[in-house]
């Protein structure tokens, strides 16, 4: 005679399941190894550098500098740069501490954004084509204490999403910053040469000002959909998930593999039960 074993499956595996399910990448650059790439302000207005104390927390790139405005900017790390479309979704933040941000001796607030540049798609003697987000106005008086900006988006839309504008154009009757005609938000991401955070603000100008502030921790996050249980892949779950991963682990087809030991037993199991009740987008 010969002893089988029947694994008995929860109520829950007949019903459908949806829910997001993200991979994310993270890369955050915190200064403590120095600039990593990072180039701030310099020249005659004053200077940029690293201090090891201070941040938020341990080092922090800090700046004092009198210019028209100011500019953190990288060229050459790739986790900032490149196809942000290979992702479903983009998360940029940053902290700021603000000791002076001064017009003739007069506290005041600039804008302070970030921006993403395409050189590629530039036209019509523009630098660059870029998209830009807008976190805030910045000031001493708003961000004496170390504050933390970000925003999400979808890489992938082709209009601009709420809050964004564009650069790389010029409106013919409003002479606002645009993109380009037949340039498109995704198409700015699909590649960018260069990430800044700035106080230029596209269409707007402001007098020389004196800045004194640091920031910290800039980070990326490129995140992508994921699920392991969507079995048969149609991008949904359900009995069919649940037959499809019944068949594979009957006919010890490594599929259901799913805690990635090369073996198939219960814990292949439980984990198909997690990711099944975690579910899908």
């Amino acid at each position: 005679m010969t002893k089988s074993t029947h694994i008995v499956f929860p109520a829950l595996l007949l019903t459908l399941a949806s829910a997001q399910l993200l991979a994310g990448d993270t890369t955050t650059v915190t200064f403590d190894n120095g600039s990593e790439n990072w180039v701030g302000p310099a020249g005659p207005g004053g200077a940029t550098t690293i201090e090891p104390t201070g941040g938020n927390p341990g080092a922090q790139m800090r700046t004092v500098f009198n210019n028209f405005g100011i500019t953190f900017d990288n060229n050459s790390t790739a986790a900032f740069l490149g196809d942000y479309t290979q992702s479903d979704s983009i998360t940029i933040s940053m902290d700021i501490q603000v000791d002076r941000v001064f017009f003739f001796s007069v506290d005041v607030s600039r804008p302070w954004l970030v921006e993403l540049r395409d050189f590629d798609t530039a036209t019509g003697g523009f630098p660059w084509t870029s998209v830009w987000f807008k976190f805030d106005e910045i000031s001493q008086a708003n961000n004496a204490d170390w504050s933390t900006y970000s925003v999400t988006f979808d890489p992938n839309a082709a209009q601009l999403p709420a809050g964004w504008g564009g650069y790389g154009a010029e409106d013919p009757i409003t002479f606002e910053p645009t993109l380009p005609d037949g340039v498109s938000f995704s198409d700015v991401l699909s590649g960018v040469d260069e990430i800044a955070f700035t106080t230029f603000e596209p269409g707007f100008f402001f007098g020389a000002t004196d800045f004194e502030f640091g920031i910290d921790n800039l980070s990326i996050t490129r995140s992508t959909t994921s699920c392991a249980a969507d079995i048969n892949g149609d991008g949904e779950l359900n009995f069919f998930d649940v037959s499809a991963f019944l068949s594979a682990f009957a006919a010890m087809d490594l599929v259901a593999d799913f805690t990635g030991d090369g073996q198939l037993n219960f814990f292949d199991v439980s984990a198909f039960l997690n990711a099944f009740s975690t579910g899908c987008p």
